[in-house]
């Protein structure tokens, strides 16, 4: 099994002094019952120079929090399903221009919502979604709970639900394919179910499930035993919890139930995983693709999939912050100076919405994962996490 080894900080160019105010901040957070807790690890040169658990596991239990915790991925399960897109892109399964109708007729002849005055009229699409809109984002998909638009409506009332019962990839797909596009394929980068889409694109081109798939390819060679669509009973003493009310009083969104093999395997969002699990999928792709002999890609596939894909193609700000374009599976930074957290022209990132957050900084030959289950939470974690991690690089 690949392994990455534990080194001292100092020995990674990572300040201890600085590490440990990383460590108070967290403890101060968790203190102030902000968040239940944390695991946070950080990879350099090959290397681990921080992995620690903070807080405590389950807030209802009071089980402490610990290195193994499995955690709730939700869309950092996207980056792991667009790899295995492009391992499949290696064997010649498919184009990236190929349209999307190809593969999954349904998906031909679709038309896009014009609202206006609250009336909405239909249009066919100018040029049929491809692969690569749905790696991107740009093929005219949404989610729904971003917006209140006439389509993101649609999405609520015919209950797109991934958990839905009886509702596989393969009806889920067919039920996304029925409702009109937000946008013109290949026009707006935004958000949305689009990698749902490519989990069922894995199944035809593959001719097996998608978690079978990531099973034998991707989690089963790099050592991830314990990332898959749920976790088996004897797992389940591991699982994160988020508190029972939000801290801050808002409105608290249920996380979904991990405990039972759901009907449809979420490529979007369905996966749940450990800090270390992670880590090993990160350095793989650190290191071009591979990792410890095992290789999953070639390392210009991992360059192109790690550069921006967007060009002049506007994108949601729900999507990116400033200065950054979206590759394939992952958002980048193209410009220094303009995002409102530290990284690298290159750092590649992403994050989930129950509180998960990574980043990829190759020119620093840095990895970074934050684990927490807070969704209301996330995104100041996600800025805080990102900040104190630079200021620990000392060279």
């Amino acid at each position: 099994m690949p392994t990455l080894e534990i080194s001292e900080p100092a020995d990674l160019g990572l300040c201890p002094l600085r590490i440990a105010r990383m460590r108070a901040i967290l403890q101060d957070e968790i203190a102030r019952r902000r968040v239940p807790g944390a695991v946070v690890l950080l990879g350099r040169r090959g290397r681990i120079g921080m992995f620690e658990a903070l807080g405590v596991q389950d807030p209802a239990s009071g089980v402490a929090m610990a290195r193994d915790t499995i955690f709730r991925l939700y869309s950092m399960t996207k980056p792991i399903v667009s790899v295995a897109v492009m391992m499949l892109l290696e064997q010649g399964k498919f184009l990236l221009c190929d349209p999307v109708a190809k593969y999954l007729p349904e998906f031909a002849n679709q038309q896009v919502a014009l609202e206006r005055d609250g009336i909405v009229t239909l249009q066919p699409v100018r040029q049929p979604s491809t692969v690569h809109d749905l790696l991107r984002h740009t093929a005219g998909l949404t989610y729904e709970f971003s917006g209140d638009s006439a389509v993101q409506r649609m999405y609520r009332e015919r209950r797109l639900d991934v958990r839905a019962p009886g509702q596989d990839n393969a009806g889920a797909a067919r039920l996304l394919a029925g409702i009109p596009l937000m946008f013109q394929p290949g026009s707006v980068g935004d958000y949305s179910r689009a990698t749902d889409v490519l989990g069922r694109l894995i199944e035809v081109w593959s001719g097996v499930s998608l978690g079978e798939f990531l099973r034998r390819h991707i989690l089963e060679p790099l050592g991830m035993h314990d990332t898959g669509f749920y976790v088996p009973a004897a797992q389940q003493g591991r699982i994160a919890q988020p508190f029972a009310e939000d801290p801050e009083g808002g409105a608290l969104s249920p996380m979904f139930d991990v405990r039972e093999s759901p009907p449809m395997e979420s490529g979007g969002g369905g996966l749940v995983g450990t800090a270390m699990d992670y880590a090993r999928f990160l350095q793989m792709m650190l290191s071009k693709g591979q990792l410890g002999g095992v290789r999953l890609l070639g390392p210009r596939i991992v360059d192109y999939m790690t550069c921006d894909h967007l060009g002049d193609i506007p994108a949601n700000p729900t999507l990116l912050e400033p200065g950054e374009g979206f590759g394939l599976g992952f958002a980048v930074r193209t410009r220094a100076g303009v995002a409102p957290v530290p990284g690298s022209v290159g750092t590649y990132y992403w994050s989930g919405m129950g509180g998960t957050s990574f980043f990829v900084d190759p020119a620093q030959d840095l990895f970074a994962i934050m684990m927490v289950q807070g969704i209301n939470q996330r995104s100041y974690y996600r800025q805080q996490f990102r900040s104190q991690v630079y200021t620990t690089l000392l060279d």
